[in-house]
């Protein structure tokens, strides 16, 4: 029977979005992030050419709480006269405030092992090394860059799932690329994707 190689951590912060792309110009955030969210966070800790972490679950450990955001956008998105006058766009959105997850995930092949070496084992080991040294390929965001997270490495003790949360979404994006490396933009939803205990599955 094959052995299954598996991985987890937990990301906290003040403020999080995590966006419903049916939300328009004022974006609105999903309840919990999305697998494609998920997948990025484990790649700011550890990458490999033939393998990846596959997100797994995910657990809410604080109470869905919703806020109005707003800030001033200066990017290349701006209309051309906003740009010709360099002012600034005001960007309003509804976020998460006071996040707390726990995530797991499943080291997955992309492809074949180089010299026949147990790849997955080698990511899984590198993954749990620099997630305990603090070492990243870059900081991780909960959705916008500048929603740095407080809190995120190891499981700690003193968090565990909200018991009591039971919710359901009606539509939810899952995956941007149509494959989990090197693939082309084509957005995939999951529908009626149900959060029980506290806990959101990514199993398709």
């Amino acid at each position: 029977m094959p052995v299954t190689y598996c991985v987890a951590m937990e990301i906290a912060g003040p403020a999080a979005i995590f966006t419903r792309p049916d939300s328009g110009a004022s974006f609105v955030s999903y309840p919990a992030p999305t697998y494609s969210a998920v997948k990025g966070m484990f790649e700011c800790v550890a990458r490999w050419k033939s393998a990846y972490i596959r997100p797994a679950r995910l657990e809410i450990c604080n109470p869905i709480q919703l806020q109005s955001y707003a800030t001033n956008y200066g990017g290349p998105l701006r209309h051309p006269k906003q740009i010709a006058k360099k002012s600034s766009y005001q960007l309003f959105a509804t976020i998460l405030i006071d996040v707390c997850y726990k995530v797991y995930g499943e080291v997955s092949a992309l492809s074949r092992a180089p010299g026949g070496n147990n790849h997955l084992h080698a990511l899984q080991e590198l993954f749990e090394r620099r997630l305990k040294q603090g070492r990243l390929y870059r900081t991780p965001c909960l959705g916008w860059s500048e929603f740095v997270p407080s809190y995120f490495g190891p499981l700690r003790e003193s968090t565990r799932a909200l018991q009591d949360l039971e919710l359901v979404v009606p539509s939810m994006l899952h995956r941007v690329f149509n494959r989990d490396s090197d693939g082309q933009y084509a957005p995939t939803f999951r529908q009626d994707v149900q959060i029980r205990q506290g806990v959101l599955s990514f199993a398709e």
